[in-house]
């Protein structure tokens, strides 16, 4: 399928093709009459010299003498063409084509202006009667049928339109200025912006002065007036900020002056664009540093989505084709076990064409793509597209989301805000503050990412109480697999989005202690985006007689066969031994006081000695440094006097019983 960038350079090599059509020789005019013929050939020579004034009046001259002339009105409607006057092009087009349908290049031109006008309709009885045509050349056969397929699809979307209410973000975050590539933490608590001090000059000299601004709630839940990110500002251009879910990291766009230097860095760059990022240290961003190769390249690096899992950056690449046009393709890097970027890939058909894609973002439920394009039927410039992460990891069809989300301009910078319900974009429709404005609306249900909610809360030691920086890892427990990286900051604080409709272990480890578990019922708990999990986590120094419940161990009923749900907790309890050889445990089996007392003894030391085997044969650890017994209901947590104690009493711990000289 052809795409619409190259389109435009077809639209214009076609008009120049046609143009010599109709005017090369006398014996194809339309008009016979020499006067208004010699008026039109000195048109052609004015016209070719770029003196489109002159031009215009000897076109006229010759249509006054000549009514008829349809090469003279093609003529002028080129010359609008080229002063973006579409209401006239559009008329001496259809003057020409009233006087001879001999030229069928006009109905390609007059379709495109149609097209980029949002009048559809006419748009796709203009390709319909150029495609009448038996003898078209082949370019110009599949580009008509493609922008056909466009007028046609528009017309349906304009009639069926989407819910669309798109309100102002308002002074707090709007200006006289232009605002546009927002991005927000993953609690919703903190909103980043790029804003355009069109009046002003970067460090290269250029019109134009790009900065942050950020803003955070009031007590009310409004925005607050914004502020500029100093910490990050520079005077060159800063643009397109996206943070990392626990609100830690911030990856950016920042483009050097002549001498390809990052502001008051001066970091070498790469290309004329590359991508940055800054770490969050004391509650301030640090000096920003170039991410350097392999993901920054000679080419533009731009409009950078970091994915809630911590792992993969999304980002678009940019070449410079002839012409000077930028054509974008999306690309995305993992983090690699060495804690580097990894070769950057090119993500597939269903995301890249042969058009320019832009406006990569990732939602935080890593499964919904956002991005825009011009390369895929849609109702003009650039669209926005959505696509749905399929079970074998590729990115499923990209989905137009359609009329008046779309229209005959350019859509992109869209948010859509990790509770999933509240999208933002950028548009500078009448009634703004100025330039580029930052617009909400609610998200139409079908276009809706997967719901996540998020756990927040405070990592500290159990025994002094001081905040403390530790890794965290969030386990599918139905696969094994581990769905995020994250940690705690200096501070203790941590923050982690959560996906629906799953069930997960989190781990929270740091050298010199045990290892902390607990776990988020999804597929139980009633839990959405505006009731999230609120934790504080004491963490247990290393130390002989220090226990912890092993929150993921389950068994069935009266059984002492683990279910499968129950390897990542103990595959994390092998890696703690693995880390500390000199670590000795006793694995203790606890049930409620439901049942026969002897029975309920012979079935915790039966699950402790099942978890005691299970280490056993997944593992090198020697025998000798684990022991097993089961305690049946001798040491509650809690009364057993309610279902929910009782759970809670019904466990599998390990304890520390030695750690060797």
């Amino acid at each position: 399928m052809k795409i619409k960038n190259i389109l435009f350079l077809l639209l214009f090599v076609v008009a120049v093709q046609a143009c010599k059509a109709q005017v090369n020789s006398t014996d194809k005019y339309t008009c016979t009459d020499k006067k208004s013929v010699k008026a039109f050939e000195e048109a052609k020579t004015l016209y070719g010299s770029h003196k489109d004034v002159e031009a215009v009046k000897m076109l006229n001259k010759a249509i006054k003498e000549c009514p008829n002339f349809a090469e003279a009105y093609t003529m002028l409607a080129y010359i609008a063409m080229d002063k973006n006057d579409n209401d006239k092009a559009i008329e001496y087009f259809e003057k020409s084509l009233s006087l001879s349908s001999y030229f069928p290049q006009n109905y390609f031109q007059l379709g495109g202006i149609y097209y980029y006008t949002a009048k559809y309709e006419q748009a796709s009885k203009a390709f319909a009667k150029l495609l009448s045509f038996p003898r078209l050349e082949p370019q110009m056969r599949t580009a008509a049928e493609y922008f056909k397929e466009c007028a046609d699809f528009s017309v349906d979307a304009v009639k069926n339109p989407k819910p669309f209410k798109p309100v102002n973000a308002g002074p707090s975050i709007n200006s006289q200025y232009q605002e546009y590539f927002p991005t927000v933490t993953a609690d919703n608590s903190v909103f980043y912006y790029t804003r355009n001090y069109t009046d002003q000059t970067n460090c290269s000299g250029s019109p134009g002065q790009e900065d942050f601004l950020f803003t955070t709630h009031d007590e009310k839940g409004q925005w607050k007036p914004s502020i500029p990110l100093r910490e990050i500002n520079s005077g060159c251009n800063e643009g397109a900020p996206t943070i990392s879910a626990n609100g830690q990291f911030m990856f950016f766009t920042a483009c050097g002056d002549i001498d390809n230097k990052y502001g008051p860095n001066k970091e070498d760059g790469y290309g004329s664009c590359d991508i940055f990022y800054s770490d969050k240290i004391g509650g301030k961003w640090s000096k920003p540093i170039n991410v350097g190769l392999p993901i920054n390249t000679k080419n533009w690096e731009t409009q950078p989505s970091f994915s809630s899992d911590g792992k993969t950056l999304y980002f678009v690449r940019g070449l410079i084709e002839r012409g000077g046009k930028h054509k974008g393709d999306i690309y995305c890097a993992t983090i690699g076990a060495n804690g580097k970027f990894g070769d950057p890939v090119k993500l597939g058909p269903n995301i890249n064409t042969e058009g320019s894609e832009e406006s990569v973002f990732i939602h935080p439920d890593n499964m919904t793509l956002y991005f825009s394009s011009n390369g895929r039927v849609g109702l003009g410039e650039l669209d926005i597209f959505m696509s749905k992460r399929q079970a074998d990891g590729e990115w499923g069809p990209a989905v137009n989301l359609g009329y008046p989300i779309n229209t005959n301009k350019s859509e992109n910078s869209l948010l859509v805000d990790p509770s999933g319900n509240l999208a933002y974009f950028a548009s500078n429709r009448e009634g703004g503050f100025g330039g580029l404005d930052l617009y909400s609306f609610a998200v139409p249900e079908e276009f809706l990412p997967e719901k996540i909610t998020y756990a927040k809360g405070l990592v500290y030691d159990s025994l002094t109480r001081e905040p403390m920086k530790a890794d965290f890892e969030l386990v599918d427990l139905a696969t094994g697999k581990t769905t995020l990286n994250s940690f705690s900051n200096n501070a203790g604080n941590f923050l982690l989005t959560i996906g629906a409709n799953k069930n997960y272990m989190v781990n929270v480890s740091k050298p010199g202690y045990l290892f902390y578990s607990n776990k988020f019922r999804m597929k139980e708990e009633k839990t959405d985006f505006e009731h999230p999990f609120i934790l504080n986590i004491p963490m247990l120094k290393l130390d002989t007689g220090k226990s912890i419940v092993l929150e993921n161990v389950y068994f069935d009923t009266d059984s002492a066969v683990l279910r499968p749900e129950s390897h990542p907790e103990l595959d994390k309890l092998i890696q703690f031994l693995n880390t500390n050889p000199k670590v000795s445990i006793e694995i203790s089996g606890h049930t409620d006081n439901t049942g026969d007392k002897k029975k309920n003894q012979i079935l915790s030391e039966k699950r402790a000695k099942a978890v005691y085997q299970y280490i056993l044969s997944k593992s090198d650890v020697e025998p000798t440094r684990m022991k097993y017994k089961g305690y049946g209901d001798k040491f509650p947590r809690r009364k057993n006097d309610t279902a929910q104690n009782k759970q809670l009493n019904r466990r599998t711990e390990y304890k520390v019983i030695g750690i060797a000289k």
